[in-house]
């Protein structure tokens, strides 16, 4: 059982994060430090919960979060690095600034918060659960910067394990496809098609944490997600045929697009006439 641990779990307010909190909540003596970029967003669970307002992309946010752990628990027994962003889009354009937004969110804040955590453990144990993704082992078309943040995550992981003093473990969660918002922030509020399979929030809340009770280092809460990249890996056509459907997807939502901007450029033109 996890209970009676101090815990972090960024990205609090909605989806995966706030399923993970509240499944923490069902066992005793949990008191959990929720972060979010906007901490009014997270509710009232009572004083077992401490809402707190952070940008997490940025290293002031990482160090301001800590600040606060510190602030109201004497040791951080948990710490679920989860905050993170999507985009859906087709990758044709110049823009150094929104690549980085996206690493320094999904990347650069998860490998700064290790060093911070293991830190602050200072020989004390402690756990670190990282939410990667299936996209850091499988990327899809549409998703070309989110897959690599993740990717890169996965790398980090592979790699640190063999650093890592034995006080602190570490655990990765392999989401798919999750109802959330995160399909509609990723894709700018329109409408697009997840990938296949997709689950619910509350099923991946209730396997992150069963799966950090039996102290597992790789967390799949969906049950047909391995089978289904072995048999990718076996049969490749199957995956051939996936990641087509998937283009197929992404072509229809650049389809929506353009015919979005055509009408709003024919708007634009009608004012100026009239």
């Amino acid at each position: 059982m996890v209970s009676n641990q101090n815990i972090v779990v960024t990205g609090a307010s909605s989806g995966i994060g706030k399923s993970i909190m509240e499944e923490l909540l069902k066992q005793e003596g949990n008191r959990i430090l929720a972060a979010c970029r906007h901490a009014e967003k997270i509710g009232d669970y009572g004083d077992r919960v401490i809402p707190f307002s952070c940008d997490l992309s940025t290293k002031a946010g990482v160090d301001a979060l800590f600040a606060k752990a510190e602030e109201v628990f004497d040791k951080v027994d948990l710490y679920f690095c989860n905050a993170g962003a999507p985009y859906y889009e087709r990758f044709d354009y110049e823009d150094w600034d929104r690549i980085q937004k996206i690493f320094d969110l999904n990347t650069v804040a998860h490998i700064y918060t290790y060093s911070k955590y293991l830190h602050h453990l200072n020989g004390r144990e402690g756990r670190l659960v990282y939410t990667i993704s299936a996209m850091g082992e499988m990327a899809l078309p549409g998703y070309a910067l989110y897959a690599a943040t993740k990717f890169a995550m996965k790398g980090f992981q592979q790699a640190i394990r063999d650093e890592t003093p034995k006080n602190l473990q570490i655990s990765c969660v392999y989401p798919v496809s999750t109802r959330t918002n995160f399909f509609h922030v990723g894709s700018g509020g329109r409408k697009m098609e997840p990938p296949f399979p997709i689950q619910t929030p509350e099923k991946v809340g209730k396997a992150v944490v069963k799966g950090v009770e039996k102290l597992k280092e790789h967390i799949y809460p969906c049950s047909v997600y391995l089978p289904s990249r072995l048999l990718m890996n076996i049969v490749p056509p199957v995956k051939t045929l996936y990641v087509k459907a998937q283009k197929d997807k992404l072509r229809r939502f650049v389809k929506r697009l353009e015919a979005e901007k055509e009408v709003l450029v024919e708007e634009i033109r009608h004012r100026h006439h009239t």
